[in-house]
């Protein structure tokens, strides 16, 4: 079942287990029971630390690894390959003995949970999003004997997906029921089951010299050119990792020939915290204003947090970054994670031989259809304007597949259906005429907006569209402040681009602070 390749990974890893593990294996006698079957035996072949015994579980064909210490249920209901199989590795080494790697206050809050919490998380293994989900889960069960989890493979378990009208994932479920879907954090999946932060978690911090806002490249490469000027750096932010995390291949960064978004920010994150830098997430800014006291003579700039509370710092550089772009019509909202998706990488297996439809006709909508038509029964192509806006190179690529149709000229109206998404509708721009089209799936890339509610009534100038106006220093209007990545006038929005603007507004700031 492992090749040799995986094998030879997976026995390195073994190698660090403390304690003994056993993997309790519920498999009937058929093919999907087999492969089980076989995953696990050729990982109790790598360890004699590793015993197995038959088990009854509720789904099949399933596992549950259990260690010696007391632990919840930590279950996986497929065979956990792809980008599962680092899930796999990690819960092994933490029920293992192997101390799992979350701060202490994080830790405080796992543990602090008394309720019985049974989870499930549904999962496709080409799903970048879902090991953060799986992952923080099986830490939470080690950590806590009251938080049980189940990892279920969609596409071994097709029949639960469509029961429960699975057409995203990740997709959580508690005590059989809808949470929540769509990428999560630790720290977000501590509030979905009743463990919020608070102010007191923000509370106490001196001011900063250097604050970054945000945790995408631009906010990752400012905080390593703060930090390592050696001057007093933060970085708040919901999660870190940005927009990047939901790119699955990049090919156009100088130096990696190939990286995956979550790779690529996970070395950033790595960097950022080996530097000192001050890492806050589980909060989102909510205001900027100068403070109404300095220090030691030295103007401040507040921060107000979404949870109330309040940072300071001589300088800040906002890096909110951007978020898909809606389109505003009917269903969009209503059938998300129920037809409507962003990434196909993630949801697009979940659409095996189904009809769906790409609205956008730019470089991220004809990609997405490119990747859709290899999965699914035909990818319907929808462009608002008389031609597709996407590079050649590409549009040769989308006219040579047979199962792809594109319409221009199309104004999307409206997505329907009863619980989940069934049909679009479009209105022809040249003959006015309204059309319907039967699909299960609609994937949208219109482009990104930027994320800057919060400045609107700030000091901080914005552009019509809601960017951050920013001088060739990254300094915004606002004196004190600078601005990059997504989030700002710049023109392009690429990873490099953004990183570089990061840089940028990180030296701003520095020669702001020899100056003042």
């Amino acid at each position: 079942m492992l090749d040799k390749n995986l094998k030879n990974q997976l026995a390195q890893y073994l190698d660090m287990l403390k304690t003994e593990v056993v993997i309790g294996l519920s498999v009937n006698n058929d093919e999907k029971g087999e492969k089980v079957r076989g995953f696990i035996e050729d990982v109790a072949s790598l360890s004699d630390k590793i015993k197995v015994e038959e088990k009854d579980l509720e789904y099949k064909p399933s596992f549950e690894l259990k260690g010696e210490k007391e632990h919840g249920q930590i279950i996986f209901a497929g065979v956990p390959l792809g980008h599962e199989f680092a899930s796999f590795a990690l819960a092994l080494l933490q029920v293992g003995g192997v101390e799992p790697k979350v701060d202490e206050s994080t830790k405080k809050r796992i543990q602090a949970i008394k309720d019985t919490q049974n989870l499930e998380t549904i999962v496709s293994l080409s799903c970048h999003n879902c090991p953060e989900v799986v992952q923080s889960f099986n830490i939470m069960a080690v950590l806590n004997p009251k938080i049980n989890h189940t990892m279920i493979e969609g596409s071994m378990f097709q029949e639960i997906a469509e029961d429960r009208d699975v057409l995203a994932v990740p997709a959580i479920f508690k005590d059989g029921q809808f949470l929540e879907g769509g990428k999560q954090t630790m720290d977000s999946l501590l509030e979905l089951i009743g463990s919020k932060k608070t102010s007191d978690d923000f509370e106490g911090k001196p001011a900063y010299d250097v604050l970054i806002i945000g945790g995408g490249p631009a906010a990752a490469t400012a905080a390593v050119y703060a930090a390592r000027k050696g001057v007093k750096t933060g970085l708040v932010a919901s999660e870190f990792g940005g927009q990047v995390v939901e790119t699955l291949g990049i090919e156009n960064i100088p130096g990696f020939k190939y990286t995956e978004g979550p790779e690529f920010m996970a070395k950033m994150s790595e960097q950022v915290t080996e530097l000192g830098v001050d890492v806050m997430t589980g909060a989102l800014a909510s205001d900027i204003k100068e403070a109404e006291h300095s220090a030691n003579d030295l103007r401040l700039i507040e921060v107000k947090l979404d949870n109330g509370a309040k940072l300071e710092s001589r300088t800040v550089v906002i890096a909110t970054g951007a978020r898909w772009r809606l389109i505003g019509i009917p269903g969009e909202t209503e059938f998300r994670n129920k037809g409507v998706a962003y990434c196909t990488h993630c949801d697009g297996p979940l659409f095996k031989g189904k009809p769906v439809a790409v609205i956008g006709g730019g470089n991220s909508g004809i990609e997405a259809a490119i990747d859709l038509a290899a999965m699914v029964d035909h990818v319907t192509v929808l462009e608002f304007l008389p031609e597709l806006k996407a590079d050649q190179v590409l549009q040769d690529k989308l006219y040579g597949l047979d199962n792809v149709t594109v319409i221009k000229n199309a104004q999307t109206t409206g997505l329907y259906g009863d619980n989940k998404l069934e049909r679009l509708k479009y209105t022809d721009r040249e003959t006015n005429k309204e059309h319907s089209i039967d699909i299960d799936g609609c994937f949208i890339q219109v482009g990104l907006v930027p994320n800057t509610e919060w400045l609107e009534d700030t000091k901080v100038d914005l552009t019509d569209r809601g960017e951050i106006k920013v001088n060739p220093d990254g300094s915004t209007s606002l004196e004190g402040v600078f601005a990059a990545g997504d989030a700002t006038t710049s023109l392009f929005k690429q990873i490099v681009i953004a990183a570089g603007s990061g840089a940028t507004a990180s030296l701003g700031a520095f020669n702001y602070l020899m100056r003042n």
